[in-house]
């Protein structure tokens, strides 16, 4: 979360390297049948032959660890810059179906014209315009701005109705604005310091200061438009960009401009609470940027979102490539 607050752009030139998996810190004390079956959950959806062929054959059931030690080649991919991993989850708010004094912040669907204008209008034009009013664009309305400006940077959530049900909804797409970071800003401005801003400072200070809070809303012009997913079992974790569940503490959103989504990641966290885990490229987000950077999906409520929220940390991230294609990456002087 913490870094979806901070993050820049990130350019850079690609740097490969192909590892064996005795070079990966903590790899044979995982437990690779967990990660084995969050794969399976989305290796269908991989179209190029190679990884459908590995996907044939990871449903007939093979021993996990052989699996990937026998067909996949971990590979270190190197921007320039350092390493980055930070937490996301899935929200919960309160909310309703019917506008009212309390509920009166709305969850909108995508209007048309917001898919077919890139960039469309930004987050002060769509909240002061009326231009979505009477449409029939709202799913639901809940009762706080500043946890639904966070459920959009978060991509997916639940809303708590008055009657005890609950709805769910996903990512279905942005008004085309580049994110620009509310922690940032609070920092330039000299409000805080780099090492104090966390999602609870903004939301306090936010709530604290609502004229100028609204104004800080406004200082991220990207806007998200969700969709409802409430056939999504209640036990199974939120769609990420794959359209599929995605797993507690075994999916990682990534930069699919450097990591195939669907392939399997290896992660090498460092920090106060280390982590070595093989996880999965499920999902994506605005400002995860970068072949080191990655956001590990710590599940559903508050409790993940306290410890999403403190996660921001170094290490290294190497993605496990089939082996032609792992190989193929290199320059032929590697070789």
């Amino acid at each position: 979360m913490l870094a979806l607050l901070l993050a820049g752009p990130v350019t850079a030139e690609i740097r490969y390297d192909v590892l064996s998996f005795d070079q990966l810190d903590g790899w044979e004390s995982d437990n690779h049948a967990d990660a084995f079956q969050t794969f399976l959950n989305t290796c269908q959806d991989l179209k190029e032959p190679d990884w459908q062929t590995l996907c044939a054959y990871a449903r007939t059931g093979p021993d996990p660890r052989e699996f990937f030690e026998l067909l996949f080649r971990p590979v270190l991919m190197e921007d320039g810059n350092d390493a980055l991993f930070t937490g996301y989850f899935e929200p919960e708010l309160t909310g309703s179906l019917y506008r009212s004094a309390r509920y009166r912040y709305p969850v909108y669907k995508m209007p048309p014209e917001a898919r077919e204008k890139r960039p469309w209008l930004t987050r002060r034009a769509i909240l002061e315009s009326g231009i979505m009013d009477g449409r029939g664009l709202t799913i639901a309305y809940v009762d706080d701005p500043v946890e639904l400006f966070f459920l959009q940077i978060q991509g997916s959530g639940r809303i708590r109705l008055p009657d005890g049900r609950s709805i769910r909804v996903g990512y279905r797409g942005s008004n085309g604005h580049d994110y620009r970071s509310i922690g940032k800003e609070l920092v330039r401005r000299g409000i805080y310091e780099a090492h104090q801003v966390s999602a609870q400072v903004i939301k306090n200070w936010v709530r604290r200061n609502p004229v100028d809070g609204q104004e800080l809303l406004y200082h991220n012009p990207s806007y998200v438009f969700f969709r409802e997913v409430s056939k999504v079992p209640a036990d199974k974790g939120p769609l990420g960009a794959m359209n599929r569940s995605i797993t507690t503490m075994r999916t990682v959103a990534v930069d699919p401009a450097f990591v195939p989504l669907g392939a399997p990641v290896w992660i090498e966290k460092d920090g106060a609470d280390p982590l070595r885990r093989l996880m999965v490229a499920q999902d994506t987000g605005s400002a995860i940027k970068g072949a080191q950077r990655a956001d590990v999906f710590f599940g559903t409520g508050d409790d993940a979102g306290r410890a999403a929220g403190r996660l921001r940390d170094p290490g290294r991230l190497l993605v496990l490539m089939p082996i032609q294609r792992a190989y193929a990456l290199l320059p032929e002087s590697a070789i």
